[in-house]
């Protein structure tokens, strides 16, 4: 038999050499395999498949232990023997318990003896250091360690046996078997002998848990519907509230005037303006307040100062360099400038008048537009009124319907009302006896849980007894006497060795010698910061001079803008006074009063739509009371029935 297994093992070898995991299916190779071996018996057969298929499942775990070993011991092997290592690993790790190490060291002892000796050395000696970590990466480390690595574990020493018989062979025997070598086992050293362990404190018992009450839901109608039914009232008044608001500021955009929001923020900004130009009233003091010379110390710190002083300087020597550069005959850019602002006026003249003719013309846009729209609203009024029309009638005709499936309906219920009087009287018996049941179950568990609590108590109380005998024992005080001299040594007989009382002196003489230290150190940088507080100093007067010199800067540019503004306004007035313009702004007075002549004639409409809505109001009620009345009779007629 150990023959026939190496050479299954090596007909698997073979097959698992033809198989290549990227490029086939492990299914479709072990079915082509299985005809290739029908001449076999059954049971080499299955042997040899279940190892190939095996391997192809776990290739993985396999793969793991064989890249690494060619890593190591490659230089001596060939890449055709890897599928041997991969079986041998495989029947090692999952198959070794059902054959048998009798069938194991056959297997083994039938391929290359130096070779598996090599690889059997390498699995086994790696096994607990780095191969287990690497499978736990792949599975469970409880799962690794329970299947694979505790079984591989208690066949270490029978497959010890099988390695040194191995190595017999490729020596020739003339290998010494090594005497194993002897460990220190580890005696315990103790000085006193351990408190004994004190005794833990007793479980409380776990009480029986209530009986979850039945919630209120079940008994009350949902929520849901009543939340939709509000979310749809409350969307149904703010859709009316919106459409109130969009009839009532309607057409707005088409009035040439300027709303009150704009009007109000205008007259904001121009006394706001007006405020800050009114330079000789009895509020104004000298120059206006700059926030640039207020909270120096609050808002920069030394760096700022230190920049904006540099920044400082460097513009005053650029301003020199100018000045210099005008005394030597330079020309500066005063006629260049005053020819801009004069083109720039003029652009800006053109743009206003092109701004204004957009203005005008959208407004006569937008009116044409706005009448169009009634129109379109006119027509769609009177389609929807025959739409209304047409719905009546199907409504009428689906309420006669309704009424004759419901006289149908209460046919039906009263033929199967009567067939149910029956079946009640057996289910009420079935329920008083189910309760019956219960309660004689209820019952009995009630005394065997009252007789268990008993039995608890007592074992708990006999606990706290026992345990309350022992604190008592142990908070007896022991007397200890200690007497200890500071200024002898302990006599270790080392080179420096000191008593107490010196060590404390040179302590405290250490002490003075690192205050003094200190406090030089303390002097030094006190000095360091009064120089550097001087420099910033000279820096802030340097930043308020800048600040003062840009103040007056800013009040004459104030000037200029108050006379550009005037600028602007008469050219305001020239613009209003193009041909064009006033053309459009009659077009669009004749427009106005176009749209006021169509609202007037809607308010009209409107009125005489709601004189009718309030009569065709009246007669719904009467009609609705008379199908109340009927319900009513209904009502009464099934009562009458269920009598």
């Amino acid at each position: 038999m150990a023959l026939s297994y190496g050479s299954l093992v090596k007909e698997a070898i073979v097959l698992l050499d033809k198989f290549s995991a990227g490029r086939q299916c492990l299914d479709d190779f072990i079915e082509d395999a299985s005809k290739d071996l029908q001449n076999m018996d059954a049971p080499q057969k299955k042997f040899i498949l279940d190892v190939v298929s095996g391997c192809g499942e776990h290739k993985n775990v396999l793969d793991v232990v064989v890249n690494v070993f060619y890593g190591q011991k490659g230089r001596w092997l060939s890449r055709g023997d890897r599928s041997q290592f991969v079986i041998i690993c495989y029947l090692a790790t999952f198959v070794l318990h059902d054959i048998g190490l009798q069938h194991f060291s056959n297997i083994v002892k039938s391929l290359d003896g130096k070779k598996m000796y090599m690889f059997l050395n390498f699995f086994f000696t790696n096994l607990t250091i780095w191969i287990q970590e690497e499978w736990n990466n792949i599975y469970d480390a409880a799962y690794v360690e329970e299947q694979w690595i505790g079984p591989l574990l208690r066949w270490r020493p029978d497959i010890d046996v099988l390695m040194g018989q191995l190595s017999v062979r490729i020596t020739g025997g003339s290998r010494v078997k090594k005497a194993p070598i002897k460990t220190t086992e580890p005696q315990e050293f103790c000085l006193t002998k351990p408190k004994p362990r004190p005794l833990p404190m007793p479980e409380l018992i776990p009480q029986q848990e209530k009986c979850k009450p039945v919630p209120n839901s079940t008994y009350n109608a949902p929520k849901e519907a009543q939340t939709i039914e509000e979310i749809k009232q409350k969307n149904h008044q703010k859709t009316e509230e919106l459409l109130y608001e969009a009839n009532v500021k309607q057409f707005r955009c088409g009035n040439p005037q300027k709303s009150e929001h704009s009007k109000r923020v205008m007259s904001q900004i121009k006394e706001d303006r007006d405020a800050k130009l009114q330079f000789n009233s009895f509020q104004s003091s000298g120059l206006p307040p700059s926030n640039k010379t207020s909270n120096w110390s609050t808002k920069l710190n030394s760096a700022a100062i230190l920049r904006q002083g540099a920044l400082y300087n460097r513009q005053v020597e650029e301003e020199l360099q100018r000045l210099d550069r005008l005394a030597k005959g330079e020309f500066g850019a005063s006629s260049f400038l005053q020819w801009q602002q004069e083109m720039r006026e003029k652009d800006l003249l053109e743009e206003l008048v092109k701004i204004e003719h957009r203005h005008r013309d959208g407004c006569i846009s937008y009116k044409e537009a706005a009448m169009a729209r009634t129109h379109l609203m006119e027509r769609k009024q009177k389609t929807a009124q025959l739409k209304k029309e047409e719905t009546a009638q199907l409504m009428r005709r689906y309420a006669e319907e309704l009424l004759q499936e419901e006289k149908e309906l209460r046919d039906l219920v009263q033929q199967v009302a009567e067939g149910h009087k029956n079946s009640k009287a057996a289910k009420e018996k079935l329920h008083e006896f189910k309760q019956s049941i219960v309660k004689e179950v209820a019952e009995q568990s009630r005394a065997l849980l009252r007789q268990a609590l008993e039995e608890a108590q007592a074992e708990l109380s006999r606990k706290f007894e026992i345990i309350r005998e022992i604190r008592a024992i142990e908070s007896i005080p022991h007397s200890r006497v200690n007497d200890f001299d500071d200024t002898e040594t302990a006599r270790h007989q080392l080179l420096g060795e000191m008593s107490l009382a010196e060590l404390k002196e040179r302590l405290a003489l250490l002490k003075d010698v690192q205050q003094t230290e200190q406090q030089g150190k303390r002097e030094q940088i006190l000095e360091e910061k009064q120089s550097k507080k001087q420099l910033l100093l000279e820096q802030m007067d340097t930043i308020n001079l800048r600040t003062r010199a840009l103040a007056q800067a800013t009040a004459v540019r104030k000037e200029e803008r108050k006379t550009r503004l005037q600028q602007t306004v008469s050219l305001r007035q020239t613009v209003l006074k193009d041909p064009t313009l006033m053309a459009q702004q009659k077009k669009l007075e004749e427009q106005q009063k176009e749209w006021q002549r169509l609202k007037q004639i809607k308010s009209n409409k409107a009125k005489t739509a709601e004189h009718t809505k309030v009569q065709a109001g009246t007669h719904n009620k009467e009609k609705e009371k008379e199908k109340s009345w009927d319900a009513m009779e209904l009502r009464l007629e099934r009562f009458i029935q269920k009598l």
